[in-house]
Parts: C-alpha cells; sequence; structure tokens
C-alpha cells in the first residue's frame, strides 16, 4: 500500500451548469494538472470526496459535481435513470473541456461505468466498490416501502431499510446501527436517495455487460466489506478487459473517510500513468 501523499488546504468554491433539462448541477473545482471528475455516492454530496480530494489537489484538478437530487444541485426529474446521470457527467466532460480521468464512489463509481459505456471521453476509470448488485426488480418493493417511510417522517427506520435491503449490511453491524443514537442534524438526503433507488430498480444486475469498457480501470475496495460485494467486484474484474485490483487490508465499504490518504495515494499512483 502506497503511502500518503501530502494534503492540500485549499477551500474550493461552488459553481453550477444547467444539464440536458434544464436541471443545476453544483460543483467544485480544485488543485491543477490532468483533470478528475469525482462522483459521489448515494447519501453523500460535494463532501463525500472532500478527504481524498485534498490529497489530491496538489497534482490534479478535481472537478467534484453534487449529482441531481443532492444539494446544491436540483432534483432533476422523476424517475431519474443512470442515462441522466450520464449526460449530467457529459455535461460536466464538456465544462471541463478535455477528456478526464473518472473516479466514482459506490452507487457514483456505478454511474462512471454507464459513462464510461456510453462512450464519453475517459481517459480512466477509478471505481470505489459499485454496488452492481444492487438493481433489477428486486428494488421495486424497496422503492415502495422507502416512499412510504419518507412520507411519515421515519428517519430511523428509513436508514434501516436503505442499509439492510440495499447495501445488505450484515445483521452485526445493522444491530449497531439500531443501538446508536437517531439521525439529528445530519443532511437530508432522502431526495438523491429517492432518485437512486428509481435509477437502480431500472438497472440491470447483469455484471458482464461491462466487458464492453475498454478504458484502463482501477478497481479498489476494502478487505473487510462483506459480501456479496467482494463477489461482485471479482466478477467485474474478469469482465473488464484492463483492470488494476486495489484492495486495502482491514477497511470496509467506508475506507475513502477512515483512510482518505492512502485511497488518494493509489489514485494518484494509477492516474499518473495514464
Amino acid at each position: 500500500m502506497p503511502s500518503e501523499i501530502e494534503s492540500s488546504e485549499s477551500c474550493a468554491a461552488v459553481a453550477s451548469f444547467e444539464s440536458f433539462d434544464a436541471t443545476a448541477i453544483g460543483y467544485t473545482r480544485l488543485g491543477s494538472g490532468p483533470p478528475v471528475v469525482m462522483v459521489h455516492g448515494s447519501g453523500g454530496g460535494l463532501h463525500s470526496w472532500q478527504p481524498v480530494a485534498e490529497h489530491l489537489a496538489g497534482r490534479f484538478e478535481l472537478w467534484t459535481p453534487a449529482r441531481r437530487g443532492y444539494a446544491p444541485s436540483g432534483p432533476g426529474r422523476s424517475p431519474k435513470r443512470f442515462a441522466d446521470e450520464v449526460r449530467d457527467v457529459g455535461a460536466l466532460i464538456d465544462t471541463v473541456g478535455r477528456p478526464v480521468h473518472l473516479v466514482g464512489m459506490s452507487y457514483g463509481a456505478t454511474v462512471a461505468l454507464h459513462a464510461a459505456a456510453a462512450g464519453l471521453p475517459v481517459r480512466s476509470l477509478v471505481l470505489w466498490e459499485p454496488p452492481l448488485y444492487a438493481a433489477g426488480g428486486e428494488l421495486g418493493p424497496v422503492l415502495d416501502e422507502f416512499e412510504e417511510l419518507v412520507a411519515s417522517g421515519d428517519r430511523r427506520r428509513t436508514d434501516r431499510l436503505l442499509a439492510e435491503k440495499v447495501a445488505r449490511v450484515p445483521a452485526g453491524l445493522l444491530a449497531l446501527m439500531d443501538a446508536g443514537a437517531p439521525a439529528g442534524d445530519e443532511p437530508d438526503d432522502t431526495a438523491g436517495w429517492h432518485r437512486d433507488l428509481e435509477s437502480m430498480a431500472a438497472d440491470s444486475a447483469d455484471v458482464e455487460r461491462w466487458s464492453g469498457v475498454t478504458v484502463p480501470t482501477l478497481l479498489m475496495g476494502g478487505a473487510d466489506t462483506w459480501q456479496p460485494m467482494p463477489a461482485v467486484l471479482d466478477r467485474l474484474a474478469e469482465a473488464l478487459p484492463d483492470v488494476t485490483r486495489a484492495t486495502f487490508p482491514g477497511q470496509m465499504h467506508f475506507a475513502p473517510s477512515v483512510v482518505p490518504g492512502a485511497v488518494a495515494a493509489e489514485i494518484a499512483r494509477f492516474v499518473a500513468r495514464r
């Protein structure tokens, strides 16, 4: 595992552009160098990649959008599809003005795969644990229950539903979650989650379809992440024609926040060669 690289204390102002359907997409731009677009996961936002980005800003120009549904971006249309987010990424790349390295975390990694498959000008892909198993018709009832819980205002049960039925967090971790303090002044990400569930429910769990993604890809994951993620990552590694793998010992799905320097160093080493 490479050593941590120097962090940057720079702050980036939030800008925005109008996407294809006039949805406002907010983003930040930080650093200088080869352009890197960093796409956050479900329940995230502009802050999600910040711990990693601070370690990369000295070497790369980092563009971090807030996906539609997540403030300060607009909600976008409903039902949302991955194709909508591909067009958002494409509009951001147009703003950048040159091909980019595309980095995605969790759901954002699935967006990145869709973007590369659609032929966007991407020099390389960096994927942190895309939840490709969370897709298809089985999520329809989850989406229905999610909408009911949001309408009732039950934040704790909503969070547990997402953890159990979407992220498939194991029972032991769910018990710790249940024993924790109720959600307090945390940002309300239900609108974003709603749109994400719409996209996932309409998507396919077929991993082999990504064999057409030929750009160099770094596939990252935590050594202690629960199943079925490790099995899905193995299948994805077999499907992708040009893949490099990086596994972080002692880490789970949250490693980009827990060990951001180590994650940043791995990204920097891979991207610098492309």
